[in-house]
């Protein structure tokens, strides 16, 4: 059933069409990887982040493998995940921005162009303090990552590093606008998949040579990873259901609605953004601390693993989480349709009574959501440490890739079932039959 699901993918010309272009951008992605930024020594490199792990790490693994290359992609998507993160909370507090997001199509297309110039900003910035920073690193044996240092090195760092970012930006929207899936996630997921080969390569020799692990390890290891991923799955298709009620038109001669449905809420609405924001802040005093020392010691504090990161982790996570939910679900918007189109849930009064509940069940079901999250992203990572696992593969990266999956997966499910094809969920999945769209369930509203 899976094989001929996955050969149907195949059989539609624009669904190909886009697989294959997704396909493609990611390869460019990967092979950009492995193009160093002139002037660095790349073996060097390689073994300051080997032996270092913790923040460079998490920034080497959500760059693909980028950091320990120090390629042009080294930067990765980060700069345009703060730029997107400033931007969105700009629009909170500058009532002009609110305005214009308000705007529809036309202001999203605005503020996302702003983003992208917040982005170059952040990444000459970025790539500034990077080349700084390289000058003075070496590795476990002494040798310098930067062999000749200078001003015009900085310089072709810093634009290397922003053109990169920003071919990046570019390749994700590409892969949004004419591929599958989300293409920012995507990157992401590609860069994070990539390292599996090898992290499970060094699992494997650190077990064969008896260095951290047995046996007893590494069956829990893969025991809570199964876990995690069987956790993950359950609640990213978890949903509350508020049922609605829609009352009976008559236009024209024709009688509509009087049908029940269901408005569904998602456990986690704001899906794999909470984690990747909150790394992309505590990812910010490394980079203050490389212009003033004086933050050195609150950089050395904040380093992956350690307990003063795990709390500010969490509360970031939560935050995050909130504040998404609340500028992707407006509450009133809902409560507003609802009462447009004779829709209302049974027991509430429409209009003002009925956002007010659904704020209050939506501020519930994000609160599961976020702690659900936290734990996913803490407890594996706790454990790993303790393990003493030789590679950075955590729960952010499990959330991300299965999150991402997830996503990917509907969407070609969605292309599926419109061409007439049986999609990945078997028999029980929606059917089209003439012109009419049969689920078996209550339709969404």
């Amino acid at each position: 059933m899976v094989i001929s699901s996955f050969a149907n993918m195949f059989r539609i010309p624009e669904l190909r069409k886009r697989l294959l272009f997704s396909l493609g951008i990611l390869a460019v992605y990967r092979l950009g990887i492995f193009v160093t930024t002139p002037g660095v020594d790349r073996v060097a490199m390689k073994k300051v982040v080997q032996s270092s792990g913790g923040l460079l790490g998490l920034f080497n693994l959500f760059s693909g493998g980028a950091l320990e290359q120090l390629s042009i992609f080294a930067l990765g998507i980060m700069p345009y995940i703060s730029a997107s993160i400033i931007m969105q909370l700009l629009t909170v507090v500058v009532p002009a921005l609110e305005k214009m997001q308000k705007e529809g199509e036309l202001g999203r297309r605005k503020i996302n162009q702003y983003s992208r110039y917040l982005t170059i900003v952040l990444s000459v910035v970025q790539g500034w303090s990077i080349a700084a920073y390289l000058e003075s690193l070496r590795d476990p044996s002494g040798l310098a990552v930067v062999p000749t240092p200078g001003w015009s090195f900085r310089f072709l760092t810093m634009v290397s590093l922003a053109a990169g970012t920003a071919f990046i930006m570019w390749m994700g929207e590409q892969i949004t606008e004419r591929g599958v899936g989300n293409g920012i996630s995507l990157i992401i997921f590609a860069g994070i998949v990539a390292r599996v080969p090898d992290a499970a390569y060094q699992t494997w020799a650190a077990f064969r040579t008896g260095a951290n692990l047995d046996e007893f390890k590494v069956i829990l290891l893969v025991a809570v990873m199964l876990g995690v991923v069987a956790a993950i799955v359950f609640f990213e298709r978890g949903q509350r259901r508020i049922p609605v009620q829609y009352a009976k038109r008559v236009v024209g001669r024709k009688l509509y609605g009087g049908q029940s449905t269901h408005l569904p809420l998602k456990v986690n609405t704001a899906g794999v953004i909470p984690p990747i924001f909150a790394s992309s802040i505590l990812l910010f005093p490394a980079t203050l601390a490389s212009w003033f020392p004086v933050l050195q010691r609150l950089s050395d504090q904040l380093q992956a693993g350690s307990w003063i990161y795990n709390v500010f982790y969490v509360l970031l996570i939560i935050f995050f989480a909130y504040f998404y939910t609340a500028v992707t679900f407006n509450p009133v918007d809902v409560a507003d349709n609802l009462k447009k189109y004779g829709g209302y849930i049974p027991g509430i009064r429409p209009g003002k009574t009925t956002a007010d509940y659904i704020d209050h069940v939506l501020s519930r079901v994000t609160f599961g959501g976020a702690v659900y999250i936290s734990a996913v992203c803490v407890l594996p990572t706790l454990l790993i440490t303790e393990f003493g696992v030789p590679f950075y593969f955590g729960g952010t990266a499990l959330l991300i890739v299965v999150g991402v999956a997830l996503d990917t997966v509907q969407q070609i499910e969605g292309h599926l079932i419109t061409r007439h094809y049986e999609g990945f969920t078997g028999p029980r999945g929606p059917r089209i039959r003439g012109r009419r769209l049969e689920t078996g369930s209550p339709v969404n509203a």
